[in-house]
């Protein structure tokens, strides 16, 4: 069996480490509750995220604990920026009007990655979806959104058996679902978002329980759908 390789960098990777845990993280994170996650030693910890910090990629609460920082929203705009230009708007009228936290995923590597996220304005209870946050393409709605637009050639090798049926239904339907999948009691509906010369992407919506049936939630996200293609691909 061929050996794994190092890291080019290993200060880098754990850095970038660093950023992602944080991004996956439902809360800020403690140094200890960083290094154990790196399997670094504390004060290995520290020091990376002195780095970070000196350059706003990471900030402390008032307890202390860590976040992203600033920094990384203005990193983040830059990526796919007309995608995100387009998107925005759409999403944040979806999300007004279905009472439901939407995002925008696109695909990256073997992961689901959210490029922008818009809550609710005036809904008591949303669920927060934070952007960067990331999750495997063979789990939740918007990954399966985005297996819609790939090869099975393309999927990655672990994919379970029956995900293909799954994934066949949901193309065959325009929309993905999924229950409990990447976070426990949530649903999700999402649709495909395909694009000339940009990676697959997806719009999806997140909630607890609603009255409305997936299929109205779908036909929402469609329309929205089509109104980013048109004003990206004329």
């Amino acid at each position: 069996m061929p050996e794994a390789k190092n890291p080019a960098s290993q200060t880098l990777s754990r850095g970038i480490r660093i950023l992602e845990e944080l991004a996956d993280a439902r809360t800020p994170l403690t140094i200890d509750e960083i290094a154990g996650r790196l399997g670094v030693h504390r004060s290995i910890a520290y020091r990376l995220l002195r780095t970070l910090e000196d350059h706003r990629l990471v900030s402390r609460d008032t307890a202390g604990a860590v976040l992203l920082g600033a920094r990384m929203a203005a990193l983040a705009a830059g990526v796919a920026h007309d995608l995100q230009a387009e998107a925005l708007p759409e999403i944040t009228a979806i999300a007004n009007e279905l009472g439901m936290t939407c995002f925008l995923a696109v695909l990256d590597g073997d992961d689901c990655i959210t490029l922008a996220s818009i809550e609710p304005r005036h809904a008591v209870a949303s669920v927060a979806q934070r952007p960067g946050a990331r999750h495997p393409i063979t789990v939740g709605a918007p990954g399966k959104a985005i297996l819609m637009q790939l090869r099975v050639a393309e999927w990655p090798s672990d994919a379970a058996t029956g995900l293909h049926a799954e994934v066949e239904a949901a193309r065959a339907r325009g929309y993905a679902t999924s229950h409990d999948e990447v976070i426990p009691t949530v649903q999700s509906v999402a649709v495909p978002l395909a694009l000339r010369g940009q990676r697959p992407a997806a719009i999806a919506v997140v909630h607890v329980a609603t009255a409305i049936d997936d299929a109205e939630i779908a036909a929402r996200l469609q329309r929205s759908a089509i109104t980013i293609r048109e004003a990206l691909e004329g």
